[in-house]
């Protein structure tokens, strides 16, 4: 790291430490940088910091957080968990991903254009105080990929000792490896996505060619009615969704002077390349696994980490060094998520911010490890229950930045005053925007279909509810924000 970038984020952890709190020694801030940990935090990236002219990192971060188990298992839940065909899976999965995939690309463009984080954006229409609740459920969603993402690195790595390393220390080690990977910032991330992904691909391509024969031997099924494929849907849009919760912060410094449309689309192929044929993988070895007594068994055993482990059982000790490569893919997406959560914790609390980046990641890590071992115990149904209602949620809020960003802002992003992120009164209220949300879970809660509840509409339907959020919610926020803007002014 230069000189020049060390002193820089030494000035930016000292700013946002001032207060009431007792300072940092500059010294150790200067130490902890020379180890490569990034010390800035989520203040905007003032415009003649946005210099980094290799867009086609935006396309490799999102490609490697894609590449990995993730979409696999995502797959897995529509043939082996709700008991679809391989090929009705699939078209669920083109087309929602076709559709899903929109929300987090568009929101990538606000990094470069803006120079605030994701969340910091939210502000602008969440308002400086009721943020929080957004940040917290974003922390949520984000850290429950995390959990997603030890659970199955964790049995992965299990299931190659054949049980003489458990699942939790499996899921310890990747979580430290996460997180140590995390503490180089932007910079690192971006070098690192850029090249990891290929050891994550050919990993996955050497296991689909072992136990590629296999999967011909499909479980017979129904044909699947509508409420099936519209709950699988909801499966995919909670999967896609939650990314524009964390999408700016990979483009944060980026020149401004780059297209909408480049940022856009390098985010949007990022995602959908690697989603769409590695989630229609997922749903082909869902749909085989009950048919292969190897697998079925592996899978009791250890879980989506025992199948893999089947799968390559006739590559011999080859085999078990793939399987290690499969369950070390997973660190560029749990990497990427620790360094997003890290900022989200700064605005989760106004004084938050004064707590240096890293050690969010030291702190979250350490709550990773004891959730992801009780997860892991009842995974798929975990797995299914976490992504339909981060997709509630989520949809109800990419609804209401959007009405914000182009009714009331006119799509202008130069009507965002990055000066005001710190300025309550500069700020809206964020009543109308919390308050469009919660009212449209009046209309969402009858929509939802989960084992632990299902709704009246829905018995009908099927899980509409993402869809019912995405609308109206937006609608909604009209009138409110309307009232909002003639009361508070902002």
């Amino acid at each position: 790291m230069h000189a020049d970038n060390i002193a820089e984020d030494i000035d930016i952890a000292t700013a946002e430490a001032q207060g009431k709190f007792p300072r940092v020694p500059e010294k150790w801030l200067s130490r902890i940088t020379n180890w490569g940990i990034e010390l800035r935090g989520v203040a905007p990236i003032p415009l003649e910091e946005r210099t980094d002219s290799r867009f086609i990192n935006v396309f490799f971060v999102w490609f490697t957080l894609s590449t990995n188990l993730l979409p696999i298992i995502t797959g897995m839940v529509g043939t082996f968990v709700m008991g679809m065909s391989l090929r009705d899976a699939s078209l669920v999965i083109l087309f929602f991903n076709m559709l899903c995939t929109v929300p987090p690309a568009y929101f990538s463009t606000f990094g470069s254009r803006t120079g605030l984080r994701q969340m910091l954006h939210a502000r602008f229409t969440f308002g400086y105080w009721l943020v929080s609740i957004i940040v917290l459920l974003n922390l949520c969603t984000i850290a429950g990929f995390g959990v997603v993402s030890s659970v199955l690195g964790g049995s992965t790595l299990a299931a190659v000792s054949n049980g003489s390393i458990d699942d939790t220390a499996g899921i310890v080690v990747i979580g430290i490896c996460g997180m140590v990977v995390s503490f180089g910032g932007y910079r690192f991330l971006h070098q690192y996505e850029r090249y990891c992904w290929l050891f994550a691909l050919v990993a996955i391509v050497i296991a689909t060619g072992v136990g590629g024969s296999k999967l011909s031997h499909q479980t017979p099924t129904e044909p699947p009615t509508a409420a099936t494929v519209l709950s699988f849907g909801g499966v995919i849009a909670g999967f896609l969704i939650p990314w524009a919760g964390m999408a700016a912060d990979f483009s944060v410094y980026c020149t401004p002077t780059v297209s909408t449309t480049r940022i856009f689309t390098y985010t949007y192929l990022g995602l959908f390349l690697p989603t769409v044929p590695l989630m229609t993988l997922g749903a082909a070895i869902g749909a085989t696994t009950p048919s292969v007594p190897s697998w079925s068994a592996g899978y009791d055993l250890y879980g989506v980490g025992g199948v893999l482990e089947a799968m390559l059982q006739p590559a011999g000790g080859f085999g078990k060094f793939v399987s290690v490569l499969l369950s070390f893919s997973l660190l560029g997406n749990l990497a990427a998520s620790m360094y997003s959560i890290s900022l989200n914790f700064q605005l989760l609390l106004p004084f938050f911010v004064r707590v240096p980046r890293f050690v969010w990641s030291v702190i979250y890590t350490a709550i990773l490890i004891p959730v992801s071992v009780v997860a892991a115990k009842s995974f798929f149904t975990n797995l299914e229950n976490f992504l339909y209602v981060i997709a509630y949620w989520s949809a109800a809020f990419v609804s209401v930045v959007l009405v914000e960003h182009f009714l009331f802002r006119g799509g202008d992003c130069t009507r965002y005053k990055p000066s005001n992120w710190d300025r309550a009164k500069s700020l809206p209220s964020g009543v109308a925007a919390i308050g469009a949300m919660a009212l449209s879970f009046g209309l969402v809660v009858p929509c939802m279909g989960q084992v632990w509840f299902t709704g009246p509409i829905a018995e009908t339907t099927g899980d509409i509810g993402f869809e019912v959020a995405l609308v109206l919610a937006g609608i909604l926020y009209v009138p409110l924000r309307w009232l909002e803007r003639r009361v508070w002014g902002a």
